[in-house]
């Protein structure tokens, strides 16, 4: 390539006051501004910027255009070191305002690249201006080369006259092939750029292509001399929005810590070389007016003229902003009139704010969350209102605009409470404890949370006439308590508190927040589950259901449709359930949501549902590891069906010790739960043959309920009292509107009753009722666990034995057994490592069926220690979950 350095030759001289080697004014060229910037050593060279730049000079004009410090310069002349042809380079300079003094520079330049193209075009003899006739002749000049000049003209922001843009644009016009021009510059350059756009004439490399990829700020520190971890090399990034500048001068600072890492994850922007650079390059350029502007939207995320013009209380903020952003002063535009700053700078700018103009900022704040609010931005405004320390503003906005059901939606709920952790006790009103409340029962706290609604109530009724949306904030709150106290007589109070407030709120309020309503009917449906009245809960929880997938309500429908699921399975439908309860998992899944966010009854559900099929294996995966976030629930509906679903595992499963339902604290019993939990104890009994303790334990159990009259019945038929038995069946309760999995236990226990008597006939009849309701959806326990009388039957009636093969028994010719899972695997023969005695015991609660806090209970040990053990245990086995250590255990006769 052609040197770029100018040797300036003396024995030519120009006309006018420019003598030799002189520009117009009659001083030295400057050299320095003629060549081609040195790169550092720790340079990094980015192929793809390189390979960018190669693809943009095929065009005539090639823009560069990035902030302060995003690394253009070196970056271009990197690039044009490396290019074989004239490269032409020069840096604008202030003074080169004047067309006359430009020119002359841009003539040196183009004369160090090639002084044949040039050897006709004399300097301007003047500064201010320049003749038409020398820009034609400097335009003939190049258009008459074979090989294109590059000229670079670096700092190009800091030509601002048009008229000079005007002449640049008639030379790089009629220069044609011979000359490409690229302008690298801090803002968008004068010339008509959208011609050059909409033409194809034009490339550009814009601030984001700028920008340092994890990779690359990774080989840039590299180059420092460090070698950190990809998280943290990330987390700068991230940072500095790939800011070249920030990360070198980052590095440069790290180099001389003694824990490099710590410091860039910890560094104090607004106090760093970073900050230096920033406050004296982009800062200190500006006005004082744009000076204080920048200063004061330091505070926010985003803002909008109207919203600055509120902060400095003046009138020009949008052309103010539209100038910060074309000459890349770290605004950036967001679109529809809405901009940002850059997060370091903000950060920069907030500190400065603090040191020039105390005790301003918290006023800024108010003034931007009053003007957030006005506009609609609630959640900003209460973010402003939060760092301002205005509670009173902050919790009343949260209130009044009927957002405070956002705390258990999931979308903003760690972000809200973040914003209120800081209020104080000061803060007082009914506002401020509501929200105390919301806070204290998203964490399931009731005691506290009881509390401040009691509280937030007597504030209430001192200011007399209570805002509408107070008091429906406080039914949704109310309604939640009774929820998760088991409460089901408060939670239709609050539903009624809530119908008189829905009457006085705008109908748009409630139109803007769908998560109130949905909330409180699934708070409703879940207490009216609790209590037993199925229907009720129903009318509850299928509007929610039903209501389409949205953000914020998605996790009140899981919840909905999680105990419709429920209601279903308790009585009797178990293909309903298992519908609603896939679809339930399958939304929390497309929609990234823990399961503890709603689905978690699903799941239980589910497990349920195996049971009753006798996939026992399937039914304990779901099971595995419910016991943490059954315990987060902290909903009496959850952790009573989880004990239920438990124990009748461990029934299945033949863990006679281990069926226990523990009773759940709540206000009032559940009858579902004491009934499932007076069944399974039964149940218990029976399958170790005490008959006498299964009615004794059923002596107190509701009858009227159906469960309990056939499970007394069972008792009676097995305790030899058949006359009590056939009583208690003759007035069983009808099975209306109940599903195959009670219809099933209700004619399984008339057919014992019928054999009992002697009467084969109508036992035969009612166990092939029993079968083809049970066949569809694969019922299996009910007859597992009606007794050996009913093998024979199966066994010798060929009807009977057509009507289970295939999905009840084996085969022919295998006895009849029923088929409760598939053949083990032939064992192996030896393990690899021989267990310790504490791993041993650990298998055996394992066994039976324990979760891992169980058996770190049972053990008086650690859940991590238990953890440790099954890690160890699963390695030795040779295998990767409970499921299989336990069958694998069996196989090896280690149990």
């Amino acid at each position: 390539m052609v040197v770029t350095a100018v040797t300036v030759r003396e024995d030519v001289v120009d006309p006018g006051r420019a003598g030799p080697g002189t520009d117009p004014s009659g001083a030295p060229f400057l050299r320095a501004r003629l060549s081609l910037p040195t790169r550092p050593g720790t340079f990094l060279r980015r192929e793809r910027l390189s390979a960018a730049l190669d693809r943009a000079a095929r065009a005539p004009l090639t823009v560069v255009n990035g902030s302060a410090g995003a690394g253009k310069t070196l970056l271009v002349a990197d690039w044009a070191a490396g290019l074989d042809g004239p490269v032409a380079w020069m840096t604008c300079d202030p003074a080169d305002r004047a067309p006359g003094m430009f020119w002359a520079y841009v003539r040196e330049a183009l004369r160090g690249a090639d002084e044949a193209a040039m050897a006709g075009v004399r300097c301007p003899a003047e500064a201010g201006r320049v003749d038409r006739r020398l820009l034609a002749r400097l335009a003939i000049g190049l258009a008459d080369r074979d090989r294109p000049v590059v000229l670079v003209l670096d700092e190009f922001d800091r030509v601002t006259a048009p008229e000079i843009a005007e002449q640049l644009r008639f030379v790089l016009h009629n220069a044609g092939t011979g000359l490409r021009l690229v302008l690298v510059t801090r803002s968008e350059p004068l010339l008509p750029m959208h011609r050059y756009r909409a033409s194809g004439e034009m490339a550009e490399i814009r601030n984001a292509d700028l920008a340092f990829t994890p990779d690359e700020a990774g080989e840039l520190l590299a180059l420092h001399g460090l070698s950190l971890p990809g998280s943290t090399v990330g987390g700068l990034v991230r940072r500095m929005q790939g800011w070249a500048a920030g990360i070198r001068l980052c590095a440069l600072a790290a180099r001389q810590r003694p824990d490099a890492e710590s410091y860039l994850k910890e560094f104090e922007a607004g106090r760093s070389t970073v900050a230096d650079f920033l406050l004296a390059e982009v800062l200190d350029g500006q006005t004082p007016a744009r000076q204080e502007l920048l200063l004061r939207v330091s505070i926010l995320d985003r803002f909008s003229p109207e919203l600055v013009n509120a902060l400095t209380l003046r009138g020009d903020a949008e052309a103010a902003l539209a100038a910060l952003h074309r000459e890349n002063a770290f605004v950036q535009h967001l679109g529809h009139s809405w901009y940002s700053l850059h997060p370091l700078f903000a950060e920069i700018l907030r500190v400065h704010l603090r040191e020039r103009r105390p005790g301003l900022e918290p006023e800024l704040r108010r003034r931007a969350a009053r003007w957030l609010r006005r506009s609609g931005a609630l959640f900003e405004a209460l973010a402003q209102g939060a760092a301002a320390g205005d509670w009173d503003f902050t919790a009343g906005a949260l209130v009044d605009d009927l957002a405070i059901g956002q705390l258990f939606t999931g979308l903003r709920a760690e972000h809200l409470c973040g914003l209120f952790a800081g209020m104080g006790p000061e803060a007082t009103g009914p506002a401020p404890d509501l929200v105390r409340a919301a806070l204290d029962l998203s964490r399931r706290d009731t005691v506290h949370g009881l509390a401040r609604l009691r509280r937030a109530e007597e504030a209430l009724r001192e200011e007399g006439t209570a805002a509408p949306a107070a008091l429906l904030s406080r039914a949704l709150l109310e309604a939640l308590a009774a929820r998760l106290t088991g409460s089901p007589a408060d939670a239709e109070q609050a539903a009624r508190v809530a119908d008189d407030a829905w009457q006085e709120v705008p109908a748009q309020l409630l139109e803007a927040h769908p998560e109130l309503t949905a909330l409180l009917l699934t708070h409703l449906g879940s207490a009216r589950l609790w209590a037993g009245h199925f229907d009720a809960a129903r009318a509850a929880l299928s509007p929610v259901a039903a209501s389409p997938p949205a953000a914020s309500t998605a996790l009140p429908r899981l919840e909905a449709l999680g105990r419709l699921a429920l209601i279903d399975h308790l009585t009797g439908w178990n293909d309903r359930a298992r519908h609603k309860a896939l679809t339930a998992a399958e939304e929390a899944e497309r929609q990234g949501l823990s399961e503890r966010s709603g689905s978690l009854l699903g799941r239980l559900v589910l497990a349920a549902v195996s049971v009753e099929r006798d996939e026992l294996d399937r039914a304990e995966d779901l099971l595995d590891g419910t016991g943490d976030e059954a315990a987060l629930a902290g909903d009496p509906v959850t952790a009573a069906f989880l004990a239920v679903v438990r124990a009748r595992l461990r029934l299945a499963r033949g863990d006679l010790h281990g069926v226990r339902v523990p009773a759940v604290a709540a206000a009032v019993p559940s009858p579902w739960a004491e009934e499932h939990a007076a069944v399974v104890a039964s149940a218990a009994h029976l399958a170790r043959g005490r008959a006498a303790e299964a009615v004794e334990v059923l002596r107190g159990a509701p009858r009227e309920r159906t469960a309990c009259a056939v499970e007394t019945a069972r008792a009676l038929l097995a305790a030899g009292r058949a006359e009590e038995a056939r009583e208690l069946i003759g007035h069983l309760p009808r099975p209306d509107r109940q599903g195959p999995a009670v219809t099933v236990r209700v004619t399984l226990v008339r057919a014992q009753a019928a054999h009992r008597a002697g009467e084969d006939a109508t036992a035969r009849r009612l166990v092939a009722q029993a079968l083809l309701d049970a066949r569809r959806e694969q019922l299996r326990r009910p007859f597992l666990e009606a007794g050996p009388w009913i093998r024979p039957l199966l066994r010798n009636s060929p009807r009977l034995h057509r009507l289970a093969e295939g999905w009840l028994t084996t085969a022919p010719g295998t006895g009849g057994k029923a088929v409760t899972r598939p053949p083990a695997r032939e064992p192996v023969p030896l393990v690899p490592e021989k267990l310790s005695g504490r791993e041993r015991e650990v298998l055996g609660r394992l066994a039976r069926m324990m979760s891992t806090q169980e058996i770190a209970a049972d053990l008086h040990v650690s859940v991590n220690t238990v953890k440790t053990h099954l890690k160890s245990l699963y390695r030795k086995l040779g295998v990767g979950r409970r499921t299989e250590a336990v069958r694998r255990a069996r196989e090896l006769g280690l149990l």
